[in-house]
């Protein structure tokens, strides 16, 4: 028999941010798990951002979804009420009131950030006796967050982070990460938490979104000079990741002095360093290559690009570049996406990662693991190699082996949530 399931995800399709992905995959593959899923979001007229009409195309239109309106930015914003998980606060509670009162629920999975709509777990399982999973994209109360001054923005919210993530992990019946790290965190923070009540699922990546690139989806900005061999990092530009990204740059510095020649026909693009759709101009690499001399190799799209541009910069660039933090807990969401778009890559992740390990198994390019981002430095030689070996070699690595990124399908992901909420029915 077919169940029903509520996933609460403020931000979907047509929002182009990083975190709709967990609940599109899971709303096109649930049903094939035995899950049929009712997907509550805000509606998208009151998203900051410009709509990626083409990721909607990506959400199968048999998908039951329930629009809610939310504060409106212009007025929520100068009382401190920006973020979209608040200002779609009530609405959420109200639209989860009517559709538990009047269908069968199952379960329900809140997938943050926004973390704020987390709180509502305690009042679900107590009201309707429905077991609850919040999934922590990222974690909400973060290390990086401890080293922020309080009286910031970041400080604030760090701050209430602190108050506000052990009432919604109280209340909730069953945990989510990305990461086993990240689970790990939240087991040694929460007396309340067991191993036994986290659960580490990949973000996923969903091999149908190339084929609906084979397929003519045509992308709307051209983000690569195809006339170059190109080296793609797509994705954000975030604080904890400089230090990986600077000694990144000094061996893209010393490769160029040994191999000049090589160098002239080189781009390696940044794309989307901001993750701002209408932020064009707030460079977060370009600064960093001019200081080490290296600025004409670079080209960087500060701004988030939609998804299937995106994509398809990814499939048409000769590799791929992945960089990660010195916190082992990060897992880059698009890990999958390099492994599904068998291109080789160059990969700098923390080497006791979930992410380096799952790129060593994989195979299907260079995977270089590190402690601290200093290692890199002194490791100089070794990058050299490395990014010579793709540019020159990277048509003889041999592809991600397709069983490696099974786990990552989202059919495979949609597979592990369907066991989570039989688990939580089971024990009702």
């Amino acid at each position: 028999m077919d169940r029903t399931c509520i996933i609460v995800s403020p931000y979907f399709p047509p929002s182009a941010l990083a975190g709709v992905h967990r609940a599109r995959h899971l709303a096109n593959n649930l049903p094939g798990a035995g899950w049929t899923p009712i997907v509550v979001s805000v509606n998208e007229r009151f998203y900051e951002e410009p709509a990626d009409f083409e990721l909607a195309k990506l959400v199968d239109p048999s998908v039951e979804l329930v629009r809610v309106d939310a504060l409106d930015q212009a007025y929520a914003r100068p009382f401190g009420l920006g973020d979209i998980g608040l200002r779609g606060y009530r609405s959420i509670r109200r639209a989860m009131t009517d559709l538990m009162r009047s269908r069968r629920i199952d379960a329900v999975l809140i997938t943050g950030a926004p973390f704020y709509p987390m709180l509502l777990s305690g009042w679900i399982k107590r009201t309707f006796s429905v077991p609850v999973v919040l999934d922590f994209q990222d974690p909400w109360h973060s290390d990086w967050g401890e080293t922020l001054p309080f009286l910031s923005k970041g400080g604030v919210s760090h701050a209430l982070s602190k108050l506000m993530e052990p009432r919604a992990i109280t209340g909730a019946s069953h945990v989510t990460t990305v990461s086993q790290e990240q689970a790990r965190k939240l087991v040694a923070r929460y007396d309340a938490l067991g191993p036994q009540d986290v659960t580490a699922i990949p973000i996923g990546s969903d091999p149908a979104d190339f084929e609906a690139l084979r397929r003519g989806a045509a992308p709307i900005t051209s983000a690569i000079d195809e006339s170059r061999w190109n080296l793609t990092y797509p994705g954000t530009i975030w604080p904890m990741v400089l230090p990986t990204l600077k000694a990144f740059l000094q061996g893209l510095a010393a490769w160029r002095e040994r191999y000049p020649d090589a160098a002239a026909n080189v781009k390696v693009n940044f794309i989307g360093t901001t993750a701002q759709p209408n932020n064009p101009s707030e460079y977060r690499v370009m600064p960093l290559a001019e200081r080490a001399g290296i600025a004409d190799l670079i080209n960087e799209i500060p701004q988030r690009l939609p998804y299937v541009d995106a994509l398809y910069a990814l499939s048409r660039s000769d590799a791929g570049l992945m960089l990660g933090s010195e916190e082992a807990h990060y897992t880059a969401s698009k890990l999958s996406l390099f492994l599904m778009s068998q291109r080789p890559y160059l990969s700098l992740f923390h080497e006791r990662s979930d992410a380096h390990r799952s790129l060593v198994k994989a195979g299907g390019g260079i995977a270089l693991g590190f402690t601290k981002a200093d290692d890199l430095l002194s490791r100089q030689d070794e990058l050299v190699e490395a990014l010579e070996r793709l540019r020159s070699q990277g048509d003889t690595i041999p592809r991600a082996r397709l069983e490696s990124y099974a786990e990552y399908t989202g059919a495979n992901v949609a597979r592990q949530y369907a066991d989570v909420f039989e688990k939580l029915m089971a024990q009702r």
